[in-house]
């Protein structure tokens, strides 16, 4: 096991024929978004300035991948998406069919066979009556989204040494009676500072905890730690990772233990590995901790799960294929959607 090497994704996507775009307009080939209501080519896409999303971080949003042409558990992101407007009283203004077809559309029209998929739902403007404003049910909610080529938060060569990964202390994770932190929210900025913070300090990424010793996330991530033969990842103060949902479901079938739990920061810096999981680019490996080593490079645990994730991936498990046909003469038909807000 000790000599596995990681699976280099990034260079096969790059390379591979399963892996190479269909041929589009110029115009939709750096990607494509929808606003509110049309689609646009990524580089013209605006969100009104009056947008509660822009103003005041008002919006939920989910991201799901594609690879070699298959939407990656498309359903579980759409399930956890709708979770997420519940707990942040947003209404969709599509139902799971017609946002399913109109993200599928925004990948035709790219030709893209590796696709970051991004979409949002936000409060929307103001109501122009002041009193509506404290009614959730009074605001006109809007539905936004976007495609452009797979996006990795680590390359290769990072993936294959093993992330330098910083501690936050000088800030902390929004605590969950502020924001809930199951809810894929706009309300980022602690993750933010926390990341420029641990670039000046010579650090690749950063994880942030509860202001108690208590590890909850990364930024776009969760973490896993390895030490005595089990595997651990939080269970509170995080995201509900899809990646971190199929790292589990992973572990079960290569019969590694995991468990969901507390983990502290002692427990990270006396790990024997620990890893990220991401939509980005799947399991980021940890090589450093504030400079300490854990492992020389990616450990045996994480690459065996990162080789298990691409090859289960690229089989098909999970997959739903995109259909490029869908948009072929430009024309946008999306099934059972209610009537979209306006653009105002």
């Amino acid at each position: 096991m000790t000599d596995l090497a990681p699976i280099p994704v990034q260079s096969i996507m790059a390379e591979a024929r399963e892996h190479q775009a269909l041929p589009r307009d110029p115009n939709w080939a750096a990607g494509a978004a929808y606003v509110i209501n049309r689609f646009d080519p990524i580089g013209r896409a605006a969100v009104p300035i009056t947008d509660l999303g822009f103003l005041r971080a008002d919006a939920v949003y989910d991201v799901v991948s594609v690879s070699r042409g298959q939407f990656f558990r498309l359903q579980d992101h759409q399930a956890r998406f709708a979770r997420s407007c519940a707990r942040m009283a947003l209404r969709n203004p599509f139902s799971p069919e017609a946002e399913a077809s109109l993200l599928n559309v925004l990948v035709a029209k790219t030709g893209l066979k590796d696709a970051y998929v991004w979409w949002a739902v936000t409060r929307g403007a103001n109501p122009s009556a002041t009193a509506d404003r404290v009614h959730a049910g009074r605001f006109r909610n809007r539905f936004y989204a976007f495609v452009v080529p797979y996006v990795f938060i680590k390359d290769d060569a990072e993936r294959r040494m093993g992330i330098h990964l910083h501690v936050a202390r000088k800030h902390i994770r929004i605590p969950v009676n502020a924001v809930d932190p199951r809810a894929k929210n706009f309300c980022s900025l602690d993750l933010s500072m926390a990341l420029m913070d641990a670039g000046e300090r010579g650090a690749d990424w950063v994880v942030m905890t509860d202001g108690n010793g208590v590890l909850t996330e990364a930024p776009g991530s969760n973490i896993f730690v390895v030490a005595n033969g089990e595997i651990l990842t939080p269970d509170v103060g995080c995201l509900e990772g899809i990646t971190r949902m199929t790292v589990r479901e992973l572990c079960a079938e290569l019969g590694l233990p995991v468990r969901v739990g507390t983990v502290t920061v002692e427990a990270l810096m006396s790990a024997d590995e620990a890893f990220l999981t991401s939509s980005a680019g799947g399991i980021i490996p940890v090589a450093v901790v504030d400079g300490c080593p854990l492992c020389q490079r990616a450990g045996p645990v994480s690459t065996r799960l990162h080789n298990h994730y691409w090859t289960r991936r690229w089989a098909g498990w999970h997959g739903m294929p995109v259909d490029y046909g869908a948009d072929e003469l430009g024309a946008v038909r999306i099934p059972g959607a209610e009537s979209p807000p306006d653009s105002q």
